[in-house]
């Protein structure tokens, strides 16, 4: 078939599914899920096939993060392979939507993984299962499963995984392209269409991962704080029914957290309108203001230190010192003036050694006297 460039963010797509509006698009590829196989045979080993996520994922505004994801998905070359990015943010930044939408536009398969602190490798791979007639019974991850039908896998919150664990995906994340299953004793190539990326959450409640890992997750991509235009337009896709008023309250706010550095997040956003529609609807017969009930949903959702975002922030930059420089061990022995301080710049320790140069000229004059 012949290639079209469709616009927007989404790139290539089949002339024949181009023709068909996005909704046709995604029915057909459910369809096309339903007439698949449940089970694969590789190794002279039955694996169980996992079911592929549903989600309707839509990405809204920082269309080049989006573009800068399918172009790490893309084979310019028959000798060439796609890339594994690492999709790094705060929570709630949209970064597993990224990843959804990104396989929506390329009208793949999409199976997600989370990861958590006590995933093992197997839980990757493959899990043995007691099945009946005391059989055993290999059923394939998510993971496994978009490697066999040339998918996309999303690993989300990678980086809450062991070294353990990824250790095992270290041939699958670079040219070699397989994974080994010591629990069922059979290698597993990925097909060639098969792509991945891995979320990661930038707080301090994480493994780190190794180096040898992360140079195979390349290249990094960090969603950010959409513009308000987007942030409105995002609301309203999740909350078409919310009325404007409230609509502009919630953007309000998260524009000024943004703009203070606050970590409040669009779904905190998404979070606490839906709390204060339900409060408006509940109360149908003794009518709560909006404002009212929006701030009541604020402080449910987000804490009382989010009815004041500039104490807030105040507060913030206090516990992390402000502005002011870190001390260091010579800071507790030598005066910062103090030319024998081991941290002078070196500018500053001539001037010193020249002003007391002159003091000693000075006191050597008054002594000719």
């Amino acid at each position: 078939m012949e290639h079209v460039k469709v616009p927007g963010a989404c790139g290539t797509f089949l002339q024949a599914a181009a023709a068909r509006p996005p909704g046709c698009r995604f029915l057909l590829r459910l369809h096309d899920r339903n007439i698949m196989p449940d089970t694969h045979q590789i190794g002279g080993i039955t694996l169980h096939l996992s079911s592929a996520d549903t989600t309707a994922g839509e990405w809204i505004g920082q269309t080049d993060v989006l573009r800068q994801l399918l172009a790490c998905w893309l084979v310019v070359d028959d000798r060439d392979l796609p890339l594994t990015p690492r999709i790094v943010g705060t929570p709630g930044t949209g970064k597993t939507t990224l990843a959804v939408s990104g396989a929506r536009c390329r009208e793949q398969d999409l199976y997600i993984y989370q990861c958590t602190a006590d995933t093992r490798p197997e839980d990757l791979l493959i899990t043995p299962v007691l099945a009946e007639n005391g059989r055993i019974a290999y059923h394939a991850s998510p993971l496994v499963t978009a490697m066999i039908r040339g998918g996309v896998c999303v690993l989300d919150e990678g980086n809450r995984m062991s070294e353990k664990s990824w250790a095992s995906l270290a041939p699958l994340l670079d040219h070699r392209r397989y994974v080994e299953s010591i629990v069922a004793g059979i290698t597993i190539p990925a097909h060639r269409d098969f792509r991945c990326a891995v979320t990661m959450n930038d707080d301090e409640s994480t493994f780190e991962i190794p180096d040898y890992i992360l140079s195979r997750l390349q290249p990094t991509l960090t969603p950010g704080h959409p513009s308000r235009d987007d942030e409105m337009a995002i609301l309203q896709y999740h909350l078409p029914f919310a009325d404007e008023q409230i609509l502009e309250l919630t953007v309000d706010f998260l524009q000024q957290s943004h703009s203070l550095n606050l970590d409040f997040s669009t779904r905190d956003g998404i979070n606490l309108l839906r709390f204060a529609l339900k409060r408006l609807a509940q109360q149908s017969d003794h009518p709560v203001s909006r404002d009212r009930a929006w701030r009541e949903a604020l402080e449910k959702c987000l804490g009382e230190d989010a009815l004041d975002l500039e104490s807030l922030a105040e507060r913030r930059r206090r516990s992390l010192g402000g502005s002011a420089v870190p001390m260091g061990l010579g800071d507790f022995f030598f005066r910062p003036d103090d030319p024998l301080h081991p941290d002078l710049d070196d500018g500053a320790r001539e001037d010193e050694e020249d002003f007391y140069e002159e003091e000693e000229d000075d006191f050597d004059e008054e002594d000719s006297f």
